[in-house]
């Protein structure tokens, strides 16, 4: 398996605190860029309310966000995998603190819908590029850390942006949530464009030749496999907060406190995935999802034990948060030669597991009742375990043959 090597651009130092710091400031980044995502999900009811529509018709724009994401995502990061990495990201901070501030002043739910058509656009760009950015900066011996570092950004804002999302909405109103997002929009693309070092633009790679990729049975397969991996995760995690109220019996106006603690508990994971994956991504994979799904069945047994609760939530916490840059890094390495699209990629399969797992989940409940969702969702991450393991196995039998092949042959 190749490891995150990718080429230094010229004049880009690979050590030093200037490219520490970018790197620190992309995680930033990447929290306010996938917050947008998220965010929305604890607006939902107060927009609804302000907007005169119904949850269920609000949470569409939930679903339009994640549609454009799959689809849009891998051919636009090809599109612009070329561009200097600098003037791309402060561009889409730009895109985002404009879009943020048309959501904000929004009057009905159809400018709404098209203030979220941009930064659908964009997130997918940033996020693999981003990846492949901070291996770039970071150099060879520290990609993988780098890339952890920048996800640590992104699964924050996975894991808090619906409880953020909650606060805001009881604290300051929805508008006032986008309000705040523009400006952190600002404030980040300011301080990127302050610290971040110019990187050399790329020769334009044809569309076609950065998807061959697709040509690859193992790529093909880590890609299958994350989308398992994130049908797994929100299965269950789509469903926590009724999870907590309903069966744990937490009070609704602590919820989304405890969703907070499962994100922060769980970013140990982020550091363990991006310290492990990188000698043996598809083992990590599998322990991951082996303790997620322990994390999952413990919840759902132990849920009126208080002490037991907050262990089981938090083994949860952790193999979940570790699966996003276990999984964004297992793909990019599969496909050195083209991995922001790599990335992109992956986070297509994210999204695409997301909304199968919420799809699962939903029609679970109806048929087993709410405790179903930890039990489906562990069902489906042991499966994804052994899948990974038969993957590496495949690998292993593979790179034996081929160094087989390469001994001289006696006469």
């Amino acid at each position: 398996m190749p490891s995150l090597n990718p080429s230094v651009s010229p004049g880009v130092s690979t050590s030093g605190t200037g490219n520490q710091a970018s790197t620190i400031v992309l995680a930033v980044a990447a929290f306010v860029i996938v917050t947008t995502e998220f965010l929305m999900v604890g607006l939902l009811p107060a927009l609804a309310r302000d907007l005169e529509v119904s949850v269920s018709t609000a949470g569409q724009l939930v679903t339009l966000f994640a549609v454009i994401v799959m689809l849009c995502g891998p051919p636009l990061t090809a599109w612009l995998a070329h561009k200097e990495r600098k003037r791309l990201f402060v561009g889409v901070l730009l895109l985002f603190a404009v879009s943020n501030a048309m959501a904000a002043m929004a009057p009905n739910l159809w400018t709404l819908a098209i203030a979220r058509i941009a930064p659908a656009l964009a997130l997918p760009v940033f996020w693999g590029a981003a990846s492949e950015t901070a291996a770039q900066l970071a150099g060879p011996q520290r990609a993988s850390r780098a890339v952890a570092l920048v996800y640590l950004g992104i699964s924050g804002a996975m894991l808090f942006g619906i409880p953020l999302g909650t606060v805001a909405g009881e604290a300051m109103g929805w508008r006032g949530a986008f309000w705040v997002l523009a400006a952190l929009s600002l404030l980040v693309a300011a301080l990127l464009q302050v610290v971040m070092p110019r990187m050399a633009a790329t020769e334009r790679v044809r569309l076609g030749e950065q998807a061959r990729i697709l040509r690859d049975p193992a790529f093909v397969g880590h890609v299958l496999l994350s989308v398992a991996v994130f049908t797994a995760m929100f299965t269950g995690y789509t469903y926590l907060a009724e999870v907590l109220e309903k069966i744990a019996l937490v009070p609704s106006a602590h919820v989304g406190w405890w969703l907070m603690g499962f994100g922060a508990v769980g970013l140990a994971g982020n550091w363990l995935g991006g310290l492990w994956v990188d000698r043996k991504p598809l083992i990590t994979t599998a322990a991951f999802s082996a303790l997620l799904a322990a994390g999952m069945v413990a919840t759902l047994l132990l849920a009126t034990v208080p002490a037991g609760l907050v262990i089981a939530l938090a083994v949860w916490g952790v193999a979940n948060t570790a699966l996003y840059p276990v999984c964004q890094i297992r793909v990019m390495k599969s496909a050195p030669q083209a991995q922001a699209l790599a990335g992109t990629i992956n986070v297509s399969a994210a999204n695409g597991g997301i909304a199968l797992g919420a799809m699962l989940g939903g029609a679970s409940i109806p048929l087993w009742g709410l405790e179903s969702v930890g039990f489906v969702g562990a069902g489906v991450a042991l499966a994804a375990a052994v899948a990974a393991l038969w993957m590496a196995q495949r690998l292993r039998v593979t790179t034996q043959r081929t160094h087989a092949d390469a001994r001289p042959q006696c006469t």
